[in-house]
C-alpha cells in the first residue's frame, strides 16, 4: 500500500509562503545543506501528487513547464480546470479520493501544497507521515502551513534532524502517538 505524506517547507513563524504569494523567502537561501534530504530526490519516490486548487491555480502563474510530468496528477477541485497545464485529473470527494489513493500500490503520494488539503487529510486520518523543513527565516505574516480549524491530535516525532545554519527538518507520523 502507498503512503500518503506531506512533504513542507514553512517559516519559523509558521508560513509557507509570504502575503505575495512568492518562495523567494525560501528558494533563494543558500544555508541549508538538504543533502539525502533534498526535494530532487524526494520527487523520484514520489509516483502521484495530490493538490488543492488553490495550489494548482499557483503553479498556473508560475509560467513554467509542468513540473509533474512524471507523476500521476490529482487536483481537488470543485470547479472546471478551464484548459488544464499538464496531464492532471480531477476529484471533488476528499473522502472517495482517499479510498481510490490506499488502493495505489505503485508509489508514495504527495499531498503537495498548502495545508488545507492536508489538514482535510489529518482529519481523516488519512495522511500517515510529513516532514516539515522549518526555515530560520520570519516572514511576519502570509499563508499559514496549517489553518486553523479546531482540530486537535498528538503525533509522533520521528527524528529532527539539522540541516545547516538555515533549516530543521522534523519528521512525523500521524500513527497513534504514544500517551
Amino acid at each position: 500500500m502507498a503512503r500518503i505524506i506531506g512533504y513542507i517547507a514553512t517559516s519559523l513563524d509558521g508560513f509557507i509562503a509570504d502575503p505575495g504569494e512568492t518562495l523567494e523567502w525560501l528558494t533563494t537561501r543558500r544555508d541549508m545543506e538538504l543533502g539525502e534530504y533534498d526535494y530532487n530526490l524526494f520527487i523520484k519516490r514520489i509516483r502521484t501528487v495530490v493538490m488543492g486548487r488553490t495550489t494548482y491555480d499557483w503553479l498556473v502563474k508560475q509560467n513554467i513547464p509542468w513540473p509533474y510530468a512524471d507523476q500521476r496528477t490529482i487536483v481537488v477541485t470543485s470547479r472546471a480546470l478551464l484548459d488544464p497545464i499538464g496531464a492532471l485529473e480531477t476529484r471533488t470527494d476528499i473522502d472517495a479520493l482517499i479510498a481510490e489513493l490506499r488502493g495505489y500500490n505503485d508509489g508514495d503520494i504527495w499531498m503537495l501544497g498548502g495545508g488545507q488539503l492536508q489538514m482535510a487529510f489529518i482529519e481523516r486520518g488519512a495522511l500517515d507521515e510529513i516532514e516539515i523543513y522549518v526555515i530560520s527565516h520570519l516572514l511576519g505574516g502570509g499563508y499559514p502551513l496549517f489553518p486553523p480549524t479546531g482540530f486537535a491530535k498528538s503525533i509522533r516525532l520521528l527524528s529532527a534532524t539539522s540541516l545547516g545554519a538555515g533549516c530543521v527538518r522534523l519528521h512525523y507520523s500521524f500513527e497513534a502517538a504514544a500517551a
